[in-house]
């Protein structure tokens, strides 16, 4: 009997069933309160819009266009909408520094390909996104924690490398509202990164998924834009930006985008080319028409909504949860990072509560690149009404006080 395994590529060991993937499932069992997906909430689509985008599109002379093949780069008027999006936040850019994907996953995908050859290092943040580590792993890294406080120099960054047996290729971050905690990078530790990456000479992919989600506090120039200002263009910068639609307008759609200098560009191009030759082009025009026609009244509609739900989640954690837990605030996102005891394993703790108080979140370690720190939650707020947060809270609050040792 043929044995796959035997003849599956090596990398093919390295890729793993997403943990938040598996727990998606759980939203279809009605009892179960769910803070694991960090998903947006589908009541707040605006899916007036895209009917009538979409409606549009066939009446017009140009169906025939969107349901045809079409450029690798990506719908044209699509593009040139990013370069004037971003250039309120400080991106300087053309249509031509802007590539199409099919959601900014296919992103790190690429990016992963074109960076990585087995036993190279790449940096992350520690925590960092889950989806990162299993685009990057098919391309067999090693991993490095990226430190923005300036407490390694880039000599010990080479040496970890070089021990590996690979060189340092790229420093990934979310630097706003980060998935899993919520947090961002400062100002200064966004001038700090640039500065390691320049001594490095590598590259710094900025996932800005989460972009447009600012609910309060001071906002803070992109790496990019700091980038460009300190370089004199973006053809001269090293930061390789990626953003999508998938948070503010809808991510069945799976349009995400790259904004770089041209040498990259190219070999994305290239990679596309190969992959799926292009993103759907119908899919990218409805985008493109919602977008120019009301993406700020949309984001400001979200916006509302979801800063709403993390301030009751915030409220309810100060009135439930046991002293011992610790959490993030975010200014923003969609999630809240919950630290436990030492001792404590969020997968136990997980079944347990899925048993018994049937609330739903996801275990930390699997964010760790080393699988590390079992004693930590993600938690999500973009999906619970103010109810069901209050209710939720309030029973994990009793599972994790039940589960404490008598001490804590």
């Amino acid at each position: 009997m043929l044995d796959w395994e035997q003849i599956f590529a090596s990398r093919s060991s390295r890729m793993k069933a997403s943990e938040i993937r598996e727990l998606l499932k759980l939203l279809d069992q009605p009892d179960i309160i769910s803070f694991a997906g960090g998903i947006p909430d589908p009541a707040l689509f605006p899916d007036e819009a895209f009917k009538e985008a979409y409606a549009d599109i066939f009446s017009s002379g140009q169906v025939g266009s969107a349901l045809q093949y079409s450029v690798s780069e990506g719908y044209k008027p699509l593009r040139e909408w990013i370069v004037a999006e971003v250039a309120k936040i400080g991106i300087d850019c053309t249509a031509d520094n802007v590539f199409i994907t099919s959601g900014s996953q296919q992103a790190l995908d690429y990016l992963g390909k074109l960076f990585l050859s087995p036993k190279d290092t790449a940096l992350v943040t520690w925590p960092t996104y889950l989806g990162a580590l299993s685009a990057f792993n098919a391309y067999e890294p090693t991993y490095d924690k990226l430190s923005l406080n300036g407490n390694r120099t880039p000599e010990a960054y080479r040496e970890t490398a070089a021990k590996a047996g690979g060189s340092v290729k790229f420093a990934y971050l979310s630097s706003d509202f980060s998935n899993p905690t919520g947090e961002t990078v400062d100002l200064a530790g966004r001038q700090k990164l640039l500065q390691l990456a320049d001594e490095l000479d590598i590259a710094i992919l900025e996932d800005a998924a989460y972009q447009h989600l600012r609910y309060d506090g001071e906002a803070v120039a992109p790496i990019m834009a700091l980038d460009i200002a300190r370089n004199g263009g973006i053809e001269n910068t090293r930061t390789i930006y990626s953003g999508s639609f998938s948070k503010t307008l809808a991510p069945g759609l799976r349009v995400g985008f790259v904004i770089a200098s041209m040498p990259v560009i190219r070999k994305l191009v290239l990679m596309k080319q190969a992959a799926d030759l292009h993103s759907s082009t119908i899919n990218q025009i409805a985008i493109e028409h919602v977008a120019s026609r009301g993406f700020d009244a949309q984001v400001a509609k979200i916006r509302a909504v979801y800063s709403r739900r993390r301030d009751v989640m915030l409220a309810a954690m100060d009135k439930y949860m046991p002293k011992a837990a610790t959490w993030t605030r975010p200014e923003g996102g969609m999630f809240v990072w919950v630290t436990l005891p030492e001792g404590l394993d969020g997968a136990e703790l997980l079944a347990k509560s899925i048993a018994t108080e049937r609330v739903a979140f996801v275990p930390g370690k699997a964010f760790y690149a080393d699988g590390s720190n079992a004693n930590t939650l993600r938690m999500s707020f973009s999906c619970a009404d103010d109810a069901m947060i209050e209710e939720g809270i309030k029973r994990l609050g009793r599972l994790i006080a039940n589960a404490l040792p008598a001490a804590a």
